[in-house]
């Protein structure tokens, strides 16, 4: 069975741009809009294995991207710092202003 690996609807948000528009929309379908291949097929006018294939090539450019720049990766470990972060700054009561500062940070890089 063809199960959708979420991380790569991650993925597409980051490297998206970067495939063709072809590419991009086909995922977009399937990730962002969660049709069915057979559903995407009907859509774009070619075949159930053909949007399969699509899917598959699209989805290796998206991990070798992700292989050489990280740019998730370093995004999640910097969510991840941020929050260290900001629980400590909670636990010791430091001024409210930089706590404001890094809650702001925190929200940046969530969006």
């Amino acid at each position: 069975m063809f199960e959708k690996n979420l991380k790569l609807a991650c993925l597409l948000d980051f490297y998206g741009e970067v495939l063709s528009e072809r590419k991009q929309s086909v995922l977009s379908l399937y990730y962002n809009e969660d049709l069915s291949l057979a559903e995407i097929a009907e859509e774009i006018g070619i075949s159930r294995q053909g949007v399969r294939d699509l899917i598959k090539k699209a989805e290796e450019e998206l991990l070798f991207l992700e292989e050489k720049l990280g740019l998730e990766k370093k995004l999640n470990e910097a969510l991840t710092q941020s929050d260290k972060i900001f629980k400590l700054i909670k636990d010791e009561q430091i001024s409210e202003k930089l706590s404001l500062e890094m809650e702001t940070l925190v929200n940046i890089l969530k969006q």
